[in-house]
C-alpha cells in the first residue's frame, strides 16, 4: 500500500506540472519564441544535421506538426508532456534508490519547481528532451547497479545514441558515464564485451550527424566556437558556479547538495557513487569551458534531487530531525511559487513587469544584448508577427511586375523563420537569411532584382546595392531593443551578386 501512495505522490505532481504548462499554453502564454520559428523553418527541411544542433528534435518536430499544426499550443504540448515524464523518472529513480513517501515529494517538488526547468519546457527545443535522455540514461545506470542483464546495457546504448542526435552536449553525459565505469568498482564490466557494446550503437546513432558535418565543412563545430567567442564570451566561471544556485531554485540546493553527499559518503548511497562521478565530469568540463551558460548543466540535476530526497527522507526518520521534512518542502513550494513567473510566462506582461520589479528582479540575458522592460526569454515572444505586416505592407507596395523578384533579406533566423511562418497570413516574398541553416538554403535560381532588407544601417547597404530607401519602420513594445524601431529598406541595383553577398554575409553564431 506504501508504494501505491508513493506512486499517487508521483502522479499528482507530474499531472499538476502538466495542467501548469498546458493552462499557460492556452490562456497565458506571450506568443512564439524566436527560437521556435527558427525550428519550425528546419522541420519544413527535412535533413540529418543542422548548423546548431543535430535533427532529433527537429523530426520530432515534424511529426508534430503533421499531426497536430504548428500553433504555440500545438508544439508546446510535447514539452509540458516531456516534463511532466521527467518528474515521473525522478520519482522511479527516488523509488529504486529506496526512497519512499518523503523523498518522492521532495524529488519530484523540486523539479517540478525549479525555474530553469520550467523555463526549458516552457518552449519546444532541444533542451527539453535532453532533460530526458539524461534522466534515462540515470535510471538505466541505477537499474545496471540492481541487475547486470545484457539488455539493459544496449537500452543505454540506444539511449545515449538518441540523446547525442538531438544535442551535442550529450557528449559530457557519455564521457561522465565512461569515467563513471572506469573509476568504480564497475570498471569490471570492462572485461566483457557489453559497455564497448554500448559504445558502439553511440557511435553509430551519432555517426549520421558525423557525416553531415564532415561534408558540410564542420559547420557545428563552426558554431560553437562562435558561440564561444562572441555569443557567450561575457560569462564567466564564477557565472556558471551561482547559476547552479539561482537557476536551479536556492531552496533545492539544499536537496542537490545532499545527493553529492548521499552518493559520495552515505552507506546506502555509495552504490550508485557512478551518478555523482557523470554530474562532476560534465560540470568540470563545463567549469573550464571557462564561457558556459549556468543552464547547460540543468538536466543533470533530477538524479541529484533523487539521491537528495532519499537522505533527506533518513534523516527525517532520526529522532528529533522530524521538523526536516517540512524545512526543506515548505520554503521550497514557497519560493518555487513566488518565483514560478520568471520562468513560466503564467501573468499578463504588464503585471509580470510590476511583479518582477517588486521581486528586485532586474531583466537579464546570458548574451550581453541591451534589454528593456522584459528578460530576453520573454522579450523574444514579442514582436514577430507585427514584422512580418510591416514587411508585407512594403512588398506590397512594389509595383507588380517587379514582386516576383523580389526577396527579404533577414539578418537573423528570428526575423526570417517569423516572415516564412506568418505568410500565411500575409503576402510576403521568399527569405534569404545568412544565419546558421539558413545560409544552406539561399535560392541561387531565382532571379533577384529588388532586396526588402529587415534592419541593418543604410550607409552600410550601398557597399551591395546601388538604390537603398527606407520603406518603413518597425517598431514593438516589448521584444528586444535590437529589433524595435527597425529600418525596412527597399534595395535595387546589386553591385554584387546574390552569390558574393551569401559567402560574404556568413554568419554561423
Amino acid at each position: 500500500m506504501s508504494e501505491k501512495k508513493d506512486h499517487y505522490i508521483i502522479f499528482i505532481i507530474s499531472l499538476l506540472t502538466l495542467l501548469i504548462h498546458l493552462f499557460t499554453n492556452a490562456f497565458a502564454s506571450y506568443g512564439i519564441f524566436r527560437d521556435e520559428f527558427y525550428y519550425l523553418a528546419c522541420a519544413n527541411r527535412p535533413d540529418i544535421g543542422y548548423v546548431d544542433q543535430p535533427p532529433f528534435s527537429i523530426w520530432f518536430l515534424g511529426g508534430i506538426k503533421f499531426l497536430f499544426g504548428d500553433s504555440l499550443f500545438a508544439i508546446r504540448l510535447l514539452p509540458a508532456i516531456l516534463h511532466a515524464l521527467l518528474i515521473y523518472l525522478t520519482g522511479k529513480m527516488t523509488l529504486k534508490m529506496g526512497g519512499e513517501k518523503t523523498a518522492v515529494l521532495i524529488s519530484c517538488l523540486a523539479v517540478s519547481l525549479a525555474p530553469v526547468i520550467l523555463g526549458m519546457n516552457t518552449i519546444y527545443s532541444m533542451n527539453t528532451f535532453d532533460f530526458i535522455f539524461w534522466s534515462l540514461t540515470a535510471y538505466i545506470l541505477i537499474l545496471l547497479i540492481h541487475n547486470e542483464e545484457k539488455y539493459l546495457w544496449l537500452l543505454l546504448g540506444l539511449v545515449l545514441g538518441l540523446g547525442l542526435m538531438n544535442k551535442v552536449g550529450v557528449l559530457w553525459l557519455c564521457l561522465g558515464v565512461f569515467l563513471a565505469l572506469l573509476l568504480t568498482s564497475y570498471r569490471k564490466y570492462f572485461k566483457t564485451i557489453k559497455p564497448w557494446l554500448t559504445f558502439i550503437i553511440v557511435f553509430l546513432f551519432f555517426l549520421p550527424y558525423i557525416i553531415w558535418n564532415i561534408t558540410h565543412d564542420f559547420a557545428h563545430v563552426e558554431f560553437i566556437q562562435n558561440a564561444l567567442r562572441y555569443k557567450y564570451s561575457g560569462l564567466t566561471p564564477i557565472d556558471f558556479i551561482g547559476g547552479q544556485f539561482m537557476n536551479i531554485n536556492p531552496v533545492s540546493a539544499i536537496i542537490w547538495l545532499a545527493g553529492l553527499y548521499f552518493f559520495f559518503f552515505h552507506k546506502e548511497g555509495k552504490k550508485y557513487r557512478m551518478l555523482v562521478v557523470v554530474y562532476i565530469t560534465a560540470f568540470l568540463i563545463l567549469l573550464f569551458n571557462g564561457h558556459s551558460k549556468a543552464e547547460y548543466l540543468a538536466a543533470a540535476y533530477p538524479m541529484l534531487f533523487a539521491g537528495g530526497g532519499v537522505l533527506i527522507e533518513k534523516i527525517y526518520q532520526i529522532k528529533n530531525w522530524r521538523w526536516i521534512k517540512y524545512a526543506v518542502i515548505i520554503p521550497l513550494v514557497l519560493l518555487g511559487v513566488l518565483i514560478m513567473p520568471l520562468a513560466l510566462p503564467i501573468l499578463p506582461v504588464e503585471i509580470y513587469i510590476k511583479y518582477a520589479d517588486a521581486l528586485g528582479f532586474a531583466p537579464s540575458t546570458p548574451e550581453g544584448h541591451e534589454l528593456s522592460e522584459l528578460p530576453q526569454f520573454y522579450a523574444d515572444m514579442f514582436g514577430w508577427e507585427e514584422i512580418a505586416k510591416d514587411v508585407s505592407k512594403v512588398y506590397q507596395s512594389l509595383p507588380y511586375y517587379e514582386k516576383e523578384t523580389t526577396v527579404v533579406y533577414c539578418g537573423n533566423y528570428g526575423e526570417a523563420g517569423a516572415i516564412e511562418y506568418y505568410s500565411r497570413y500575409y503576402k510576403l516574398p521568399p527569405v534569404l537569411s545568412p544565419h546558421n541553416s539558413y545560409w544552406y538554403w539561399w535560392d541561387f535560381n531565382k532571379k533577384v532584382t529588388t532586396i526588402i532588407v529587415l534592419g541593418g544601417e543604410e550607409e552600410d547597404l550601398f557597399d551591395s546595392l546601388k538604390e537603398v530607401k527606407i520603406g518603413a519602420i518597425h517598431k514593438c513594445k516589448y521584444c528586444m531593443p535590437y529589433e524595435n524601431n527597425l529600418h525596412i529598406f527597399v534595395c535595387k541595383g546589386l553591385k554584387r551578386s546574390v552569390d558574393e553577398i551569401h559567402r560574404s554575409d556568413k554568419n554561423f553564431n
